[in-house]
This record gives C-alpha cells, sequence and structure tokens, in this order.
C-alpha cells in the first residue's frame, strides 16, 4: 500500500512539472511575437489572394510603369468582318473574237499591264480571206460607181434602159455594205483597213488589254488554241478595291452613309487601313441575319488583293470616358482586371536601400468598353481610392507574379 502511495506521487509531480513548462514555453512565444514588428506579426496571420508585392528592383527589370485613370475621348466602333473585292467593271477576262493559235505570250501573273497594251498574238490562216475580201469588194465599188454614173446618163437622156440603171444602183449599194460590214469586222480584228488598202495583208493578230491593272492569271499557253469560250487571262485593276462588310441586324441602325471602317487583313493584322461606307444592302446575305455593308478603300492600297479576308472596326460616335492604356487591363480566368498600388512599406528608407522597398498590387475587376487611339474604356466594379496609381506598363508581369505565388505576399 504504501509502494502504491509512492508511485502516485512521483506521477502528479511530473504531471505538474510538463505543464508549468507548457505554460512557460507559450508565455515565451507570446512575448517573442510581442517583440516582432506589427508588419511581420501581421504577415503570419494575413494573406490576401488579391494582392502581391514586387521589390523596386523587380519593378525596374521588368519595365512596370504607373499612371492615372484618365478622361479620354475615345471613338466607340463596331466590330464586323468582310471581305475584299472588286467591282465587276474594274476586272476582265481576255477572250479573242477569232480562232487562232497563241504566237506569243507577253504577260505573266503579277505583272502590271496598262489598257490597250498587247499582251498576247493570235495567228490564223483565215485572217487573211477575210482581208482579201475586203481588198476585192473595194476594187469593184470603184467600177460599180462607174457603172452607176453611166447608167444614170444614159438613163436621164432616154439612151439607156431604166433596168440597167437600176441594177447598177442595187450593185453598188450591196457592195458598200458589204465593205462597211468587212470594215468593222477588220476594226474588231485589231486591223487598220486603211493599212490593207494597198495590199499589205496581216496574217498574226494583236490581242490587247481591255483595261489597266494587274494580270491575276494567265490560263493560254503559246501553241494552245483559243476561240470565243477560251479565255487567255484575267486582269484586275484594284485601284477601286471595295470592302465587303458583314453586319448583323441588330447593329445595322448604327451604320450610315460616308463612316469611317478601320480594317487589317484576317491573317496580317500589322498594318490597318481605311475605308468610307458609301452604300448599304437592303437584303440579307444567304440565310444569315447580315446585311453587306459596302465602302471604298481609301489612300495606299499595297498588299490588298481581291477576296482577302479583314477585320474592321466601323467607328461610331466619341465620348468621354475613364480610360487607361489598353495594356494596363489583363484577363484573368474570364475576368478584366487593373491593378492599383499601395503606398511602398516603408518611405523612411534611404536611396541605397531602395532595392529592397517592396510595393503592393491589388487587383480590381473592370468591365471593358471602347478601344481606341491605344487606351481602353473601363467601368470600375470595386471602389478604389481616389488618385490610386495604376499599373500601366507590366500589368501582365505583375498578374503572373501574383498567380505564380499563390495570391500570398513573399517577403
Amino acid at each position: 500500500m504504501k509502494k502504491l502511495l509512492i508511485i502516485k506521487s512521483l506521477l502528479f509531480s511530473l504531471l505538474l512539472l510538463a505543464c508549468c513548462k507548457g505554460e512557460k514555453g507559450a508565455d515565451q512565444k507570446e512575448e517573442l511575437k510581442a517583440d516582432l514588428p506589427a508588419e511581420e506579426s501581421d504577415h503570419e496571420t494575413h494573406t490576401n489572394p488579391g494582392t502581391t508585392s514586387l521589390t523596386a528592383g523587380q519593378i525596374k527589370s521588368i519595365g512596370v510603369e504607373m499612371g492615372l485613370i484618365e478622361e479620354k475621348e475615345l471613338t466607340a466602333a463596331l466590330k464586323a468582318n468582310g471581305t475584299l473585292k472588286v467591282p465587276n467593271q474594274n476586272r476582265a477576262t481576255v477572250n479573242t473574237l477569232y480562232n487562232g493559235v497563241i504566237q506569243t505570250l507577253r504577260i505573266q501573273p503579277g505583272e502590271n499591264v496598262k489598257k490597250g497594251q498587247i499582251i498576247a498574238t493570235l495567228a490564223n490562216p483565215d485572217f487573211m480571206r477575210l482581208q482579201e475580201e475586203y481588198v476585192a469588194v473595194n476594187d469593184r465599188i470603184e467600177l460599180a460607181e462607174l457603172e452607176y454614173n453611166r447608167q444614170k446618163e444614159l438613163s436621164a437622156g432616154n439612151a439607156g434602159a431604166l433596168k440597167n440603171f437600176q441594177t447598177a444602183a442595187t450593185e453598188m449599194k450591196t457592195l458598200r455594205t458589204r465593205i462597211n460590214t468587212l470594215t468593222q469586222q477588220i476594226r474588231l480584228m485589231g486591223i487598220n483597213p486603211s493599212k490593207i488598202s494597198s495590199g499589205k495583208l496581216v496574217s498574226v493578230l494583236s490581242v490587247k488589254s481591255p483595261i489597266s491593272g494587274v494580270v491575276s492569271s494567265v490560263t493560254a499557253q503559246i501553241g494552245s488554241y483559243v476561240d470565243l469560250t477560251s479565255p487567255i487571262a484575267e486582269i484586275v485593276d484594284n485601284s477601286q478595291l471595295h470592302l465587303d462588310l458583314f453586319v448583323y441586324e441588330k447593329d445595322l441602325p448604327k451604320i450610315r452613309n460616308n463612316q469611317i471602317i478601320h480594317f487589317t487583313l484576317t491573317n496580317a493584322p500589322g498594318k490597318e487601313y481605311d475605308a468610307r461606307i458609301f452604300s448599304l444592302g437592303s437584303s440579307f446575305e444567304g440565310e444569315s441575319k447580315a446585311v453587306s455593308v459596302h465602302a471604298k478603300v481609301m489612300g495606299n492600297k499595297t498588299g490588298l488583293i481581291d477576296g482577302m479576308n479583314i477585320t474592321a472596326a466601323v467607328s461610331l460616335e466619341k465620348a468621354t470616358v475613364p480610360a487607361v492604356p489598353t495594356d494596363a487591363v489583363v484577363n484573368y480566368q474570364g475576368q478584366d482586371y487593373i491593378f492599383i498600388a499601395a503606398a511602398p512599406h516603408d518611405q523612411s528608407k534611404k536611396d541605397e536601400e531602395i532595392e529592397v522597398q517592396e510595393i503592393t498590387f491589388e487587383k480590381i475587376p473592370v468591365a471593358k468598353g471602347t478601344t481606341d487611339i491605344g487606351y481602353t474604356e473601363i467601368t470600375l466594379l470595386k471602389p478604389i481610392p481616389k488618385n490610386a496609381r495604376v499599373v500601366v506598363k507590366g500589368a501582365f508581369f505583375v498578374l503572373a507574379k501574383m498567380t505564380n505565388s499563390g495570391g500570398e505576399h513573399e517577403h
């Protein structure tokens, strides 16, 4: 019984000693925590998933710049897609009115040609027969005129039969009709009738360009046989290039003549071009609810080709709105944000300590509006302090720092 009492006493003493040590450790921990700077103490218990911090050195190395939300006069724009087209009156398919074999080709795709320029020559022995008939009929007309005049004098003096005079008149009229027909046919061949009157017949016809422009395709080749149904080449005049824009029914009331369109090529968005609306379609395109809007391309058209797809912005009206540089807005998980900067943790640090000074950035949700002249209209979805500094350059890197650090401060 005495041994049992001794054991119980020892166990109680050990338990009492352990409790005293635990309370002393807890007190020491509280004392140490009380000795820490307020900032460090708070950091142990406070995290904000919408903030991140960068040192002045990091800010300088990644090129972060800050500014203010500005009031900017921006032009609202309607986004649309379309294609470049050349009107039919500014494109030509080159054909020949006469059958023949291509003897020479003087053009190639991409080459500029002028109206009336010889682009090919065509050979056919039948060309000679038409010219021979022209010469023969022309000679017969001279004789017919002499006979007509002679029969006219005889008929006037009752020395000749009236029937002979009428026959001479009919013959001369028939020959003149035929010579006029042959003259027009020869001119269509590109031959001057006055040059063959002396017997200089042409065996090779010249095929000329009907318009000025750029050769878009050449379908014939030397030695190939062509006729009315066989095109030799196609020429396009890009100087009258038009833009066909497709605007949906709900946006049609916003469109009017003389509005300016800024557009870029869908596959080469680096350069911007301008066009002016001159006509609005009056029917829907196919089964879609889109209406074709026609605009004339203005200025330099270098690099633009018929059939290219474009992305356009139709200028609507101007308005003064709160805006930031477009690069200041970043998108994260489907929401647009800007970053505002809090004051540095310690404004009293010396210049030599600036490299370790930190600035905290907070992301602020916004709704984007009009984008123009490098600025984007924003609507704040969360209140911010007046004259808050906004990250206007390098916002993407701030977002990367925040997401990579899990949204916590990294001191």
